[in-house]
Protein backbone atom coordinates (compact mmCIF):
# COMPACT_ATOMS: atom_id res chain seq x y z
CA UNK A 1 0.00 0.00 0.00
CA UNK A 2 1.42 3.37 -1.00
CA UNK A 3 2.10 5.71 1.88
CA UNK A 4 2.32 9.49 2.15
CA UNK A 5 5.45 11.41 3.03
CA UNK A 6 5.98 11.66 6.77
CA UNK A 7 5.81 14.97 8.63
CA UNK A 8 9.00 16.91 9.22
CA UNK A 9 10.22 17.56 12.79
CA UNK A 10 9.22 21.21 12.38
CA UNK A 11 5.64 20.20 11.57
CA UNK A 12 5.51 18.05 14.70
CA UNK A 13 6.55 21.05 16.77
CA UNK A 14 3.96 23.38 15.25
CA UNK A 15 0.90 21.16 15.33
CA UNK A 16 -0.34 18.30 17.53
CA UNK A 17 -1.31 16.11 14.55
CA UNK A 18 0.45 16.08 11.21
CA UNK A 19 -1.49 16.60 7.99
CA UNK A 20 -1.98 13.32 6.08
CA UNK A 21 -2.55 13.06 2.35
CA UNK A 22 -3.79 9.51 2.93
CA UNK A 23 -5.82 8.25 5.85
CA UNK A 24 -3.65 5.95 8.01
CA UNK A 25 -4.66 2.72 9.74
CA UNK A 26 -6.64 1.43 6.74
CA UNK A 27 -6.21 -2.35 6.58
CA UNK A 28 -6.54 -2.74 2.81
CA UNK A 29 -6.35 0.13 0.34
CA UNK A 30 -7.55 0.13 -3.28
CA UNK A 31 -4.78 -1.98 -4.71
CA UNK A 32 -4.25 -4.37 -1.77
CA UNK A 33 -7.14 -6.87 -1.68
CA UNK A 34 -7.80 -9.07 1.37
CA UNK A 35 -7.66 -12.89 1.07
CA UNK A 36 -10.41 -14.34 -1.13
CA UNK A 37 -12.65 -15.79 1.64
CA UNK A 38 -12.58 -12.49 3.52
CA UNK A 39 -13.06 -10.50 0.30
CA UNK A 40 -16.17 -12.54 -0.57
CA UNK A 41 -17.72 -11.95 2.87
CA UNK A 42 -16.93 -8.24 2.68
CA UNK A 43 -18.42 -8.09 -0.82
CA UNK A 44 -21.61 -9.74 0.41
CA UNK A 45 -21.72 -7.18 3.22
CA UNK A 46 -21.60 -4.35 0.67
CA UNK A 47 -24.43 -6.07 -1.20
CA UNK A 48 -26.55 -6.20 1.97
CA UNK A 49 -25.96 -2.52 2.71
CA UNK A 50 -26.93 -1.27 -0.76
CA UNK A 51 -30.20 -3.23 -0.64
CA UNK A 52 -31.77 -0.58 1.59
CA UNK A 53 -31.90 2.18 -1.03
CA UNK A 54 -32.64 -0.38 -3.76
CA UNK A 55 -35.82 -1.41 -1.94
CA UNK A 56 -36.89 1.89 -0.36
CA UNK A 57 -37.12 3.84 -3.64
CA UNK A 58 -39.26 1.31 -5.62
CA UNK A 59 -41.40 0.74 -2.51
CA UNK A 60 -42.21 4.46 -2.51
CA UNK A 61 -42.57 4.97 -6.26
CA UNK A 62 -44.04 1.82 -7.84
CA UNK A 63 -47.42 1.92 -5.99
CA UNK A 64 -47.81 5.57 -7.03
CA UNK A 65 -47.21 4.50 -10.62
CA UNK A 66 -50.00 1.93 -10.35
CA UNK A 67 -47.72 -1.10 -10.09
CA UNK A 68 -48.44 -4.21 -8.03
CA UNK A 69 -46.08 -6.30 -5.89
CA UNK A 70 -44.79 -8.25 -8.89
CA UNK A 71 -43.99 -4.98 -10.66
CA UNK A 72 -42.16 -3.75 -7.56
CA UNK A 73 -40.16 -6.99 -7.39
CA UNK A 74 -39.16 -6.67 -11.06
CA UNK A 75 -38.10 -3.03 -10.59
CA UNK A 76 -35.96 -4.04 -7.60
CA UNK A 77 -34.41 -6.82 -9.69
CA UNK A 78 -33.68 -4.38 -12.51
CA UNK A 79 -32.16 -1.83 -10.12
CA UNK A 80 -29.89 -4.52 -8.65
CA UNK A 81 -28.85 -5.80 -12.08
CA UNK A 82 -27.99 -2.37 -13.48
CA UNK A 83 -26.29 -1.32 -10.21
CA UNK A 84 -23.98 -4.32 -10.54
CA UNK A 85 -23.08 -3.39 -14.13
CA UNK A 86 -22.56 0.29 -13.24
CA UNK A 87 -20.37 -0.58 -10.27
CA UNK A 88 -18.17 -2.78 -12.45
CA UNK A 89 -17.90 -0.02 -15.08
CA UNK A 90 -16.94 2.54 -12.42
CA UNK A 91 -14.34 0.33 -10.74
CA UNK A 92 -12.76 -0.86 -13.99
CA UNK A 93 -13.05 2.21 -16.26
CA UNK A 94 -14.30 5.18 -14.22
CA UNK A 95 -12.52 6.59 -11.19
CA UNK A 96 -11.41 3.02 -10.29
CA UNK A 97 -12.36 3.81 -6.70
CA UNK A 98 -14.20 1.21 -4.56
CA UNK A 99 -17.47 3.07 -5.05
CA UNK A 100 -20.81 1.28 -5.38
CA UNK A 101 -23.07 2.92 -7.96
CA UNK A 102 -26.72 2.47 -7.01
CA UNK A 103 -30.14 4.10 -6.88
CA UNK A 104 -30.20 7.78 -5.96
CA UNK A 105 -32.74 9.73 -3.93
CA UNK A 106 -31.92 12.79 -6.06
CA UNK A 107 -33.99 11.40 -8.94
CA UNK A 108 -37.08 10.71 -6.82
CA UNK A 109 -38.52 14.23 -7.07
CA UNK A 110 -38.54 14.47 -10.89
CA UNK A 111 -39.88 10.90 -11.05
CA UNK A 112 -42.78 11.89 -8.80
CA UNK A 113 -43.37 14.89 -11.09
CA UNK A 114 -43.66 12.48 -14.03
CA UNK A 115 -46.07 10.29 -12.02
CA UNK A 116 -48.30 13.32 -11.32
CA UNK A 117 -48.29 14.52 -14.94
CA UNK A 118 -51.80 15.08 -16.28
CA UNK A 119 -51.35 12.86 -19.32
CA UNK A 120 -51.30 9.77 -17.08
CA UNK A 121 -54.13 10.67 -14.71
CA UNK A 122 -56.98 9.44 -16.94
CA UNK A 123 -55.65 5.94 -17.56
CA UNK A 124 -58.15 3.55 -15.89
CA UNK A 125 -55.98 0.41 -15.91
CA UNK A 126 -53.26 0.57 -13.17
CA UNK A 127 -51.01 -1.87 -15.06
CA UNK A 128 -51.16 0.24 -18.21
CA UNK A 129 -50.57 3.40 -16.18
CA UNK A 130 -47.49 1.81 -14.59
CA UNK A 131 -46.03 0.89 -17.97
CA UNK A 132 -46.73 4.31 -19.48
CA UNK A 133 -45.12 6.15 -16.55
CA UNK A 134 -42.13 3.81 -16.56
CA UNK A 135 -41.62 4.43 -20.28
CA UNK A 136 -41.83 8.18 -19.70
CA UNK A 137 -39.24 7.88 -16.92
CA UNK A 138 -36.99 5.88 -19.24
CA UNK A 139 -37.08 8.60 -21.90
CA UNK A 140 -36.29 11.33 -19.37
CA UNK A 141 -33.33 9.34 -17.96
CA UNK A 142 -31.93 8.66 -21.43
CA UNK A 143 -31.92 12.38 -22.24
CA UNK A 144 -30.58 13.32 -18.78
CA UNK A 145 -27.66 10.91 -19.11
CA UNK A 146 -26.26 13.04 -21.95
CA UNK A 147 -25.47 15.83 -19.48
CA UNK A 148 -23.03 13.78 -17.39
CA UNK A 149 -21.61 11.99 -20.42
CA UNK A 150 -20.77 15.27 -22.17
CA UNK A 151 -19.60 17.13 -19.06
CA UNK A 152 -17.48 14.17 -17.93
CA UNK A 153 -15.86 12.89 -21.11
CA UNK A 154 -15.31 16.35 -22.62
CA UNK A 155 -13.10 17.27 -19.66
CA UNK A 156 -15.37 20.17 -18.67
CA UNK A 157 -15.83 18.81 -15.15
CA UNK A 158 -12.05 18.47 -14.88
CA UNK A 159 -11.75 22.24 -15.42
CA UNK A 160 -14.39 22.92 -12.75
CA UNK A 161 -12.97 20.61 -10.07
CA UNK A 162 -9.46 21.93 -10.65
CA UNK A 163 -10.49 24.94 -8.54
CA UNK A 164 -11.94 22.80 -5.76
CA UNK A 165 -9.93 23.30 -2.57
CA UNK A 166 -10.08 21.41 0.74
CA UNK A 167 -12.11 24.29 2.17
CA UNK A 168 -14.82 24.16 -0.51
CA UNK A 169 -14.80 20.34 -0.36
CA UNK A 170 -15.67 20.29 3.37
CA UNK A 171 -19.32 21.49 3.12
CA UNK A 172 -19.94 19.44 -0.01
CA UNK A 173 -18.63 16.16 1.39
CA UNK A 174 -19.95 16.71 4.92
CA UNK A 175 -23.54 17.22 3.75
CA UNK A 176 -23.36 14.35 1.25
CA UNK A 177 -23.49 12.23 4.41
CA UNK A 178 -24.89 14.32 7.25
CA UNK A 179 -27.46 15.90 4.93
CA UNK A 180 -29.29 12.56 4.75
CA UNK A 181 -30.23 12.64 8.43
CA UNK A 182 -33.94 12.23 7.57
CA UNK A 183 -33.18 8.68 6.48
CA UNK A 184 -31.45 7.84 9.78
CA UNK A 185 -33.18 7.90 13.15
CA UNK A 186 -36.61 8.95 11.78
CA UNK A 187 -36.51 5.64 9.88
CA UNK A 188 -35.41 3.80 13.02
CA UNK A 189 -38.31 5.31 14.96
CA UNK A 190 -40.85 3.89 12.48
CA UNK A 191 -40.32 0.59 14.29
CA UNK A 192 -38.17 1.45 17.28
CA UNK A 193 -38.28 -2.05 18.79
CA UNK A 194 -36.37 -3.31 15.72
CA UNK A 195 -34.39 -0.27 14.61
CA UNK A 196 -32.97 0.68 18.01
CA UNK A 197 -31.56 -2.80 18.84
CA UNK A 198 -29.91 -2.85 15.42
CA UNK A 199 -28.30 0.55 16.06
CA UNK A 200 -27.09 -0.41 19.54
CA UNK A 201 -25.75 -3.79 18.42
CA UNK A 202 -23.90 -2.26 15.48
CA UNK A 203 -22.18 0.27 17.74
CA UNK A 204 -21.27 -2.45 20.27
CA UNK A 205 -19.95 -4.91 17.67
CA UNK A 206 -17.99 -2.35 15.65
CA UNK A 207 -16.67 -0.03 18.37
CA UNK A 208 -16.59 -1.75 21.77
CA UNK A 209 -16.01 -5.49 21.29
CA UNK A 210 -12.89 -5.03 19.08
CA UNK A 211 -11.20 -3.16 21.92
CA UNK A 212 -12.05 -5.86 24.45
CA UNK A 213 -11.22 -8.95 22.37
CA UNK A 214 -7.90 -7.89 20.86
CA UNK A 215 -6.94 -11.17 19.17
CA UNK A 216 -10.16 -11.26 17.08
CA UNK A 217 -10.84 -7.52 16.92
CA UNK A 218 -10.89 -7.35 13.12
CA UNK A 219 -13.53 -10.06 12.95
CA UNK A 220 -16.10 -7.99 14.84
CA UNK A 221 -15.50 -4.52 13.43
CA UNK A 222 -14.95 -5.74 9.85
CA UNK A 223 -18.06 -7.96 9.77
CA UNK A 224 -20.32 -6.05 12.18
CA UNK A 225 -23.13 -5.79 9.60
CA UNK A 226 -23.10 -9.53 8.87
CA UNK A 227 -23.19 -10.27 12.61
CA UNK A 228 -25.91 -7.84 13.65
CA UNK A 229 -28.40 -7.79 10.75
CA UNK A 230 -29.27 -11.55 10.97
CA UNK A 231 -29.66 -11.28 14.76
CA UNK A 232 -32.16 -8.41 14.56
CA UNK A 233 -33.83 -9.86 11.45
CA UNK A 234 -34.46 -13.12 13.33
CA UNK A 235 -35.75 -11.12 16.30
CA UNK A 236 -38.16 -9.25 13.97
CA UNK A 237 -39.30 -12.57 12.47
CA UNK A 238 -40.02 -14.00 15.94
CA UNK A 239 -42.05 -10.92 16.79
CA UNK A 240 -43.98 -11.33 13.53
CA UNK A 241 -44.83 -15.04 13.93
CA UNK A 242 -45.49 -14.51 17.63
CA UNK A 243 -48.35 -12.16 16.83
CA UNK A 244 -46.81 -9.02 18.30
CA UNK A 245 -48.23 -6.89 15.46
CA UNK A 246 -51.49 -8.75 14.86
CA UNK A 247 -53.61 -5.79 15.99
CA UNK A 248 -51.16 -3.01 15.15
CA UNK A 249 -52.06 -0.26 12.64
CA UNK A 250 -51.29 -1.08 8.98
CA UNK A 251 -48.43 1.41 8.88
CA UNK A 252 -46.74 -0.21 11.88
CA UNK A 253 -47.21 -3.66 10.38
CA UNK A 254 -45.64 -2.53 7.11
CA UNK A 255 -42.49 -1.26 8.84
CA UNK A 256 -42.15 -3.95 11.52
CA UNK A 257 -43.35 -7.23 10.07
CA UNK A 258 -41.02 -9.38 7.97
CA UNK A 259 -43.81 -10.55 5.65
CA UNK A 260 -45.22 -7.26 4.38
CA UNK A 261 -42.79 -6.28 1.62
CA UNK A 262 -44.54 -8.37 -1.05
CA UNK A 263 -41.19 -8.97 -2.76
CA UNK A 264 -40.81 -12.72 -2.14
CA UNK A 265 -44.26 -13.57 -3.50
CA UNK A 266 -43.98 -11.16 -6.44
CA UNK A 267 -40.47 -12.07 -7.58
CA UNK A 268 -39.97 -14.76 -10.27
CA UNK A 269 -37.54 -17.59 -9.62
CA UNK A 270 -35.26 -16.73 -12.51
CA UNK A 271 -35.45 -13.61 -14.64
CA UNK A 272 -32.79 -11.66 -16.53
CA UNK A 273 -33.65 -7.93 -16.87
CA UNK A 274 -33.32 -6.67 -20.43
CA UNK A 275 -33.50 -3.27 -22.20
CA UNK A 276 -36.93 -1.84 -23.02
CA UNK A 277 -38.68 -4.50 -20.92
CA UNK A 278 -41.54 -2.06 -20.25
CA UNK A 279 -41.83 -1.01 -23.90
CA UNK A 280 -40.33 1.72 -26.06
CA UNK A 281 -39.35 4.88 -24.11
CA UNK A 282 -41.43 8.00 -24.57
CA UNK A 283 -40.00 11.49 -24.50
CA UNK A 284 -41.34 14.73 -23.07
CA UNK A 285 -39.30 17.95 -23.01
CA UNK A 286 -40.52 19.02 -19.57
CA UNK A 287 -39.74 15.66 -18.00
CA UNK A 288 -36.30 15.64 -19.65
CA UNK A 289 -35.40 19.11 -18.29
CA UNK A 290 -36.45 18.14 -14.77
CA UNK A 291 -34.44 14.91 -14.95
CA UNK A 292 -31.42 16.81 -16.30
CA UNK A 293 -31.56 19.04 -13.23
CA UNK A 294 -31.50 15.94 -11.04
CA UNK A 295 -28.61 14.60 -13.12
CA UNK A 296 -26.64 17.79 -12.50
CA UNK A 297 -27.34 17.63 -8.75
CA UNK A 298 -26.29 13.96 -8.70
CA UNK A 299 -23.11 14.94 -10.55
CA UNK A 300 -22.19 17.40 -7.78
CA UNK A 301 -23.15 15.00 -4.99
CA UNK A 302 -21.17 12.14 -6.54
CA UNK A 303 -18.11 14.37 -6.80
CA UNK A 304 -18.21 14.80 -3.03
CA UNK A 305 -18.81 11.08 -2.56
CA UNK A 306 -15.83 10.17 -4.79
CA UNK A 307 -13.62 12.46 -2.71
CA UNK A 308 -14.57 10.81 0.58
CA UNK A 309 -14.38 7.29 -0.90
CA UNK A 310 -10.78 8.04 -1.90
CA UNK A 311 -10.13 9.23 1.65
CA UNK A 312 -11.53 6.10 3.31
CA UNK A 313 -9.75 3.86 0.80
CA UNK A 314 -6.45 5.50 1.82
CA UNK A 315 -5.92 6.84 -1.69
CA UNK A 316 -4.52 10.24 -2.57
CA UNK A 317 -6.92 13.12 -3.36
CA UNK A 318 -8.65 12.38 -6.67
CA UNK A 319 -7.08 14.22 -9.65
CA UNK A 320 -9.62 16.43 -11.52
CA UNK A 321 -9.18 14.39 -14.71
CA UNK A 322 -10.13 11.19 -12.84
CA UNK A 323 -13.20 12.86 -11.32
CA UNK A 324 -14.26 13.95 -14.81
CA UNK A 325 -13.73 10.43 -16.15
CA UNK A 326 -15.82 9.00 -13.31
CA UNK A 327 -18.68 11.41 -13.99
CA UNK A 328 -18.63 10.42 -17.66
CA UNK A 329 -19.03 6.74 -16.76
CA UNK A 330 -21.71 7.61 -14.24
CA UNK A 331 -23.56 9.21 -17.16
CA UNK A 332 -23.24 5.90 -19.02
CA UNK A 333 -24.78 4.32 -15.92
CA UNK A 334 -27.79 6.65 -16.06
CA UNK A 335 -28.15 5.80 -19.75
CA UNK A 336 -28.32 2.11 -18.78
CA UNK A 337 -30.93 3.01 -16.13
CA UNK A 338 -33.02 4.54 -18.89
CA UNK A 339 -32.54 1.65 -21.31
CA UNK A 340 -33.35 -1.07 -18.75
CA UNK A 341 -36.13 0.89 -17.01
CA UNK A 342 -35.08 1.14 -13.37
CA UNK A 343 -37.41 4.08 -12.74
CA UNK A 344 -34.53 5.90 -11.04
CA UNK A 345 -31.11 7.32 -11.84
CA UNK A 346 -27.75 6.31 -10.39
CA UNK A 347 -25.09 7.95 -8.27
CA UNK A 348 -22.46 6.90 -5.74
CA UNK A 349 -23.99 4.92 -2.87
CA UNK A 350 -23.26 6.98 0.25
CA UNK A 351 -24.04 4.13 2.64
CA UNK A 352 -21.47 1.87 0.99
CA UNK A 353 -18.91 4.65 1.23
CA UNK A 354 -19.61 4.72 4.98
CA UNK A 355 -19.12 0.96 5.13
CA UNK A 356 -15.55 1.48 3.87
CA UNK A 357 -14.90 3.54 6.99
CA UNK A 358 -16.52 1.01 9.33
CA UNK A 359 -14.55 -1.95 7.97
CA UNK A 360 -11.35 0.00 7.14
CA UNK A 361 -11.21 -2.00 3.92
CA UNK A 362 -11.06 0.11 0.76
CA UNK A 363 -10.20 -2.67 -1.66
CA UNK A 364 -11.42 -2.33 -5.23
CA UNK A 365 -11.76 -6.10 -5.51
CA UNK A 366 -14.23 -6.25 -2.61
CA UNK A 367 -16.62 -3.84 -4.34
CA UNK A 368 -16.29 -5.73 -7.63
CA UNK A 369 -17.28 -8.91 -5.78
CA UNK A 370 -20.26 -7.01 -4.37
CA UNK A 371 -21.25 -6.11 -7.94
CA UNK A 372 -21.15 -9.81 -8.75
CA UNK A 373 -23.57 -10.51 -5.88
CA UNK A 374 -25.90 -7.77 -7.20
CA UNK A 375 -26.07 -9.34 -10.64
CA UNK A 376 -26.35 -12.89 -9.29
CA UNK A 377 -29.24 -12.16 -6.89
CA UNK A 378 -31.03 -9.97 -9.43
CA UNK A 379 -31.26 -12.94 -11.80
CA UNK A 380 -32.27 -15.42 -9.06
CA UNK A 381 -35.28 -13.35 -8.07
CA UNK A 382 -36.66 -15.36 -5.15
CA UNK A 383 -33.32 -15.55 -3.36
CA UNK A 384 -32.61 -11.85 -3.87
CA UNK A 385 -36.13 -10.97 -2.68
CA UNK A 386 -35.52 -12.79 0.61
CA UNK A 387 -32.65 -10.44 1.44
CA UNK A 388 -34.53 -7.45 0.04
CA UNK A 389 -37.41 -8.13 2.47
CA UNK A 390 -35.31 -7.15 5.51
CA UNK A 391 -37.38 -4.57 7.45
CA UNK A 392 -36.45 -1.03 6.47
CA UNK A 393 -35.82 0.22 10.07
CA UNK A 394 -32.83 -2.15 10.14
CA UNK A 395 -31.35 -0.33 7.15
CA UNK A 396 -32.16 3.04 8.75
CA UNK A 397 -30.10 2.00 11.79
CA UNK A 398 -27.16 1.21 9.49
CA UNK A 399 -27.52 4.64 7.90
CA UNK A 400 -27.13 6.33 11.29
CA UNK A 401 -23.53 5.10 11.35
CA UNK A 402 -22.61 5.16 7.67
CA UNK A 403 -23.92 8.65 6.92
CA UNK A 404 -22.24 9.93 10.08
CA UNK A 405 -18.91 8.52 8.86
CA UNK A 406 -19.29 10.39 5.56
CA UNK A 407 -20.12 13.65 7.33
CA UNK A 408 -17.06 13.22 9.56
CA UNK A 409 -14.96 12.36 6.51
CA UNK A 410 -15.87 15.73 5.03
CA UNK A 411 -14.87 17.51 8.21
CA UNK A 412 -11.51 15.71 8.14
CA UNK A 413 -10.43 17.96 5.24
CA UNK A 414 -10.35 20.86 7.70
CA UNK A 415 -6.87 19.65 8.67
CA UNK A 416 -5.64 21.29 5.43
CA UNK A 417 -7.30 24.66 6.23
CA UNK A 418 -6.43 27.54 8.53
CA UNK A 419 -9.23 27.61 11.08
CA UNK A 420 -7.83 30.80 12.61
CA UNK A 421 -8.76 32.74 9.46
CA UNK A 422 -12.00 34.74 9.47
CA UNK A 423 -12.29 34.12 5.72
CA UNK A 424 -12.19 30.36 6.31
CA UNK A 425 -14.69 30.55 9.16
CA UNK A 426 -17.14 32.64 7.14
CA UNK A 427 -17.06 30.40 4.06
CA UNK A 428 -17.30 27.25 6.14
CA UNK A 429 -20.08 28.43 8.45
CA UNK A 430 -22.16 30.24 5.82
CA UNK A 431 -22.06 27.40 3.29
CA UNK A 432 -22.95 24.75 5.89
CA UNK A 433 -25.77 26.87 7.29
CA UNK A 434 -27.24 27.67 3.87
CA UNK A 435 -26.83 24.05 2.81
CA UNK A 436 -29.11 23.04 5.68
CA UNK A 437 -31.42 26.05 5.76
CA UNK A 438 -32.36 26.52 2.09
CA UNK A 439 -33.39 22.87 1.44
CA UNK A 440 -35.28 22.86 4.74
CA UNK A 441 -37.36 25.80 3.49
CA UNK A 442 -38.04 24.10 0.15
CA UNK A 443 -38.99 20.81 1.81
CA UNK A 444 -41.26 22.42 4.43
CA UNK A 445 -42.99 24.53 1.80
CA UNK A 446 -43.58 21.46 -0.38
CA UNK A 447 -44.94 19.36 2.50
CA UNK A 448 -47.47 22.07 3.42
CA UNK A 449 -48.50 23.40 0.01
CA UNK A 450 -48.11 20.22 -2.03
CA UNK A 451 -45.77 21.98 -4.46
CA UNK A 452 -42.45 23.77 -4.23
CA UNK A 453 -41.83 27.49 -3.60
CA UNK A 454 -41.23 27.99 -7.33
CA UNK A 455 -44.70 27.47 -8.76
CA UNK A 456 -45.04 28.97 -12.22
CA UNK A 457 -47.03 27.82 -15.22
CA UNK A 458 -43.99 25.99 -16.58
CA UNK A 459 -43.78 22.67 -14.70
CA UNK A 460 -40.33 21.88 -16.08
CA UNK A 461 -38.93 25.17 -14.72
CA UNK A 462 -40.50 24.53 -11.31
CA UNK A 463 -38.95 21.06 -11.17
CA UNK A 464 -35.48 22.32 -12.12
CA UNK A 465 -35.34 24.93 -9.37
CA UNK A 466 -37.06 22.81 -6.73
CA UNK A 467 -34.83 19.79 -7.39
CA UNK A 468 -31.62 21.81 -7.23
CA UNK A 469 -32.40 23.75 -4.07
CA UNK A 470 -33.78 20.74 -2.22
CA UNK A 471 -30.35 19.10 -2.17
CA UNK A 472 -28.27 19.99 0.89
CA UNK A 473 -24.83 19.03 -0.50
CA UNK A 474 -25.59 20.79 -3.78
CA UNK A 475 -26.48 24.11 -2.10
CA UNK A 476 -23.58 23.90 0.37
CA UNK A 477 -21.09 22.89 -2.30
CA UNK A 478 -22.10 25.60 -4.77
CA UNK A 479 -22.04 28.34 -2.11
CA UNK A 480 -18.65 27.23 -0.77
CA UNK A 481 -17.14 26.83 -4.26
CA UNK A 482 -18.31 30.30 -5.36
CA UNK A 483 -17.16 32.11 -2.22
CA UNK A 484 -13.85 30.26 -2.06
CA UNK A 485 -12.96 31.24 -5.63
CA UNK A 486 -14.15 34.85 -5.52
CA UNK A 487 -13.56 36.13 -1.99
CA UNK A 488 -10.15 37.77 -1.27
CA UNK A 489 -8.01 35.75 -3.66
CA UNK A 490 -4.51 36.58 -2.44
CA UNK A 491 -1.57 34.35 -1.53
CA UNK A 492 -2.41 34.04 2.17
CA UNK A 493 -6.00 33.08 1.27
CA UNK A 494 -4.61 30.36 -1.01
CA UNK A 495 -2.84 28.81 1.97
CA UNK A 496 -5.79 29.38 4.31
CA UNK A 497 -8.07 27.38 2.00
CA UNK A 498 -5.55 24.53 1.82
CA UNK A 499 -5.21 24.76 -1.95
CA UNK A 500 -1.43 24.30 -1.83
CA UNK A 501 -1.81 20.88 -0.16
CA UNK A 502 -3.59 19.52 -3.23
CA UNK A 503 -1.32 21.18 -5.82
CA UNK A 504 0.63 18.04 -6.64
CA UNK A 505 -2.59 16.12 -7.32
CA UNK A 506 -3.96 18.59 -9.91
CA UNK A 507 -2.18 16.67 -12.65
CA UNK A 508 -2.57 12.92 -12.96
CA UNK A 509 1.11 12.04 -13.29
CA UNK A 510 2.61 14.51 -10.80
CA UNK A 511 2.49 11.97 -7.96
CA UNK A 512 3.30 8.30 -8.51
CA UNK A 513 0.63 7.23 -6.04
CA UNK A 514 -2.08 8.70 -8.27
CA UNK A 515 -0.93 6.52 -11.15
CA UNK A 516 -0.97 3.49 -8.86
CA UNK A 517 -4.53 4.09 -7.71
CA UNK A 518 -6.29 5.59 -10.72
CA UNK A 519 -4.58 4.28 -13.89
CA UNK A 520 -6.86 2.37 -16.22
CA UNK A 521 -6.12 -1.31 -16.93
CA UNK A 522 -4.88 -2.66 -20.26
CA UNK A 523 -3.18 0.66 -21.14
CA UNK A 524 -6.54 2.33 -21.79
CA UNK A 525 -5.31 5.73 -20.58
CA UNK A 526 -4.47 6.69 -24.17
CA UNK A 527 -8.19 6.70 -25.01
CA UNK A 528 -8.87 9.38 -22.39
CA UNK A 529 -6.98 12.56 -23.33
CA UNK A 530 -8.24 14.30 -20.16
CA UNK A 531 -5.93 11.97 -18.20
Amino acid sequence: MAGGAGPTPKQDELQPHAVKDQLPHVSYCITSPPPWPEAILLGFQHFLVMLGTTVIIPTALVPQMGGANDDKARVVQTLLFVAGINTLLQTFLGTRLPAVIGASYTFVMPTISIILAGRYSNLPDPAERFRRIMRGTQGALIVASALQIIVGFSGLWRNVTRYLSPLSAVPLVALVGAGLYELGFPGVAKCVEIGLPQLILLVVFSQYIPHVMHHVRHVFDRFAVIFTVPIVWLYAYLLTVGGAYRHAPPKTQFHCRTDRSGLVGGAPWIRVPYPFQWGAPTFDAGDAFAMMAASFVALVESTGAFIVVARYASATPVPPSVLSRGIGWQGIGILLDGLFGTGNGSSVSVENAGLLALTRVGSRRVVQIAAGFMIFFSVLGKFGAVFASIPLPIFAALYCIFFAYIGAGGLSFLQFCNLNSFRTLFILGFSLFMGLSVPQYFNEYTSVAGYGPVHTGARWFNDIINVMFSSKPFVAGIVAYFLDNTLYRHESARKDRGYHWWDKFRSFRTDTRSEEFYSLPFNLNKFFPSV
